[in-house]
């Protein structure tokens, strides 16, 4: 029986923390889809282009990974690609509650969907919008992010 998961988020920008976790969940499942969520409500920095470009590229020598976007529930994306499992990233404690909510809430929705959580492990403090706020600032993230986000970073930032 072959296992795909999916791996949802707004990924604005990719960090490496969500690359560890991607990498991982590569190891686990027969294959793996980076399902990047439109959720304009986020405002994020970058477009979905923009951030679908980014992680395909981060990702690009994981052979069992998928880089997509979509828009609307996750759970629903689920369903409609035959996905059996959604990986979420637990940074702190503080994450447990929303997780487990959300997690309930979609195996209420679709009861053949599972849930699996992994933590990150040298990560684990790096969020995106850490990333975003120390970027705007013209601090260096390169210790957070890949090259390719990191000079998408410095090129939105860069001051003429």
């Amino acid at each position: 029986m072959s296992v795909k998961a999916m791996y949802p988020g707004t990924f604005d920008p990719m960090t490496l923390g969500h690359r560890e976790l991607a990498t991982r969940a590569s190891k686990i499942f027969d294959s793996v889809i980076v399902a990047i969520a439109a959720n304009p409500e986020k405002n994020p920095m970058f477009s979905l282009s923009e951030r679908v470009s980014m992680a395909t590229s981060v990702l690009s020598d994981i052979e069992n990974i998928e880089v997509c976007e979509y828009s609307g529930l996750t759970v629903d994306f689920a369903v409609e690609n035959d996905i059996g499992v959604i990986v979420r990233g637990l940074r702190a404690v503080s994450d447990f509650e929303y997780e487990l909510q959300l997690a309930n809430m979609n195996r209420y929705l679709a009861k053949h969907i599972e849930t699996a959580f992994l933590t990150p492990t040298e990560y684990a403090f790096v969020t995106s919008s850490l990333v975003r706020e120390i970027a705007t600032m013209g601090g260096n993230v390169s210790g957070f992010v890949s090259p390719v986000v990191e000079k998408a970073l410095v090129d939105r930032f860069k001051t003429n």
